[in-house]
């Protein structure tokens, strides 16, 4: 594959800096502590969201390194000590991270992430690691929503014109294939990142020629094994069909396609079906695309509409429903002299603010006899889960709701991936990313799944967590009195 690989260790944002040059000054360079990566809302209001970014975070973190035209900007700018300037020509991240791998399920107030390193460097990467688990978790969310409306249709994004930039749009079609889709039209993506890229032809094609039938001719011409014929230049019952059906029995072509761009997609493409199939054509399929998302391709189904593919662009490339992920990152905990992990908590008015202390671990709880996954348990890093005991788990809200789970098993979601600065996770293949999303999402109940009023899955605190939550909230309210 390409590397598209910058330096892009300045696209931070500049109060990280500051703050770096202000722990460096006060001796706080060295001081240990620990961020959370997480989420306070599902987008459209949905059951669930999917993780994606993390290889771009990865190669990021290895590549970490300020160039001198780097540290003259920053001398430039005269609020900076020089001895901090002189600390930035050898950064290198250090630290360690865990993470939830690509393409799984995850739930809001869960972390998709921790790293603990040296206040400075765990700062550093903040926006970084925020802008790549945001934008592409909410394009491949996006993507496998609108796939699961197709219902086993595919789904080829082609949304890179619309797109917020160069690297939306790539990274966009990686996300977007994670989720689901099952090609792009982004041909970039496809030499970058082994998404399979694919295209027929514009309207501007077909104007180019004398005549309809001339333009179709020609591109079967040169493309009889991926003939696709865009019908609705001019008028698709009256001509671009007739045309279209008039070539591929000229040239022997059975498997071609039609794509409709325009109109109303579930009377034409009824009224196309009838006729490809009265010509003979059974095996032609109807491509569709013209904004559509979910919603719109669940009801064209729903109506019966003759539709074998569908391309989705700027619904999807934007997710123009919902466009903002949310993705936060917070301190959960630091570490003393000693090395003992004390936990940090952040309080605010707006109850949803509130964070969750400590450095933590995430269980995925699942039905040894359906294999469906049943809640979440967020614990303390030092506790386990036997799975031959009885697991009761409680809502951190409502506590006197409870349940036991007995015939489960209980798998930890955060996997290592940096440690003392050296990768010790092994990237998958977006192919394997791909595949374990899929197996992700067929692992959660229906109810979950739905598109209206889903299913409020368990994302629960352990006992242990809860109360340490609990007493450091009253012990701060105790001292306000």
């Amino acid at each position: 594959m390409k590397d598209i690989r910058r330096n892009l260790t300045m696209l931070c944002d500049y109060y990280e800096l500051t703050m770096s040059n202000g722990y460096f000054v006060n001796g706080m360079k060295d001081k240990i502590v620990y961020f959370d990566v997480f989420y306070r809302d599902n987008p459209d209001n949905g059951g669930y969201a999917i993780c994606a970014g993390l290889q771009q975070i990865v190669e990021y973190i290895k590549d970490l390194k300020f160039e001198d035209e780097d540290i003259e900007y920053l001398r430039g700018r005269k609020c900076f000590s020089e001895e901090f300037l002189e600390y930035l020509k050898s950064f290198r991240f250090s630290g360690d991270i865990w993470a939830i791998p690509e393409g799984t399920v995850v739930f809001p107030g869960e972390p998709l992430m921790t790293v603990r390193a040296p206040i400075i460097e765990a700062q550093f990467i903040e926006t970084y690691v925020l802008m790549m688990i945001n934008h592409q978790s909410l394009i491949a969310t996006k993507a496998a929503r609108i796939t699961r409306s197709a219902k086993g249709r595919p789904v080829s994004e082609f949304g890179s014109r619309r797109a917020q930039g160069a690297d939306a749009a790539m990274l966009g079609a990686r996300a977007a294939y994670i989720g689901g889709c099952g090609s792009t039209a982004c041909a970039i993506a496809d030499q970058a990142y082994g998404v399979p890229a694919g295209g027929t032809m514009a309207h501007a094609w077909v104007q180019l020629f004398d005549t309809e039938y001339e333009a179709f001719k020609t591109y079967c011409e040169i493309y009889p094994n991926n003939a696709t014929l865009l019908i609705d230049t001019y008028n698709v019952l009256e001509s671009g069909l007739p045309n279209a059906i008039r070539v591929f029995k000229e040239q022997g072509i059975a498997k071609g396609a039609v794509r409709l761009d325009s109109g109303d997609v579930t009377y034409l493409t009824k009224k196309i079906r009838k006729k490809l199939d009265e010509a003979g054509l059974p095996e032609c399929r109807i491509v569709v695309s013209n904004s559509m998302d979910e919603y719109i391709i669940r009801e064209l189904i729903r109506q019966g509409a003759e539709v074998d593919a569908f391309g989705v662009g700027e619904r999807l490339i934007t997710a123009k429903s919902d466009p903002v992920f949310g993705g936060v990152y917070k301190v959960c905990a630091i570490e003393d002299k000693d090395g003992n992990v004390i936990p940090k908590i952040k309080i605010s008015e707006n109850v949803g603010k509130i964070t969750t202390p400590h450095f933590k671990k995430v269980y995925r709880i699942r039905d040894k006899e359906t294999g469906k996954a049943e809640a979440d348990l967020i614990c303390v890093y030092d506790e386990t889960i036997d799975e031959t005991q009885p697991l009761e788990i409680f809502d951190p809200v409502a506590t006197w709701k409870r349940k036991t789970f007995d015939n489960y098993t209980a798998t930890e979601l955060l996997v290592p991936v940096f440690k003392n600065g050296e990768q010790v996770y092994k990237l998958p293949t977006i192919e394997e990313i791909r595949a374990h999303c899929k197996e992700e999402i067929e692992g959660m109940w229906e109810e979950v799944r739905r598109f209206t009023n889903p299913h409020n899955y368990y994302v629960d605190l352990s006992e242990k967590l809860w109360t340490l939550k609990h007493d450091m909230l009253a012990k701060h309210r105790n001292a306000k009195k």
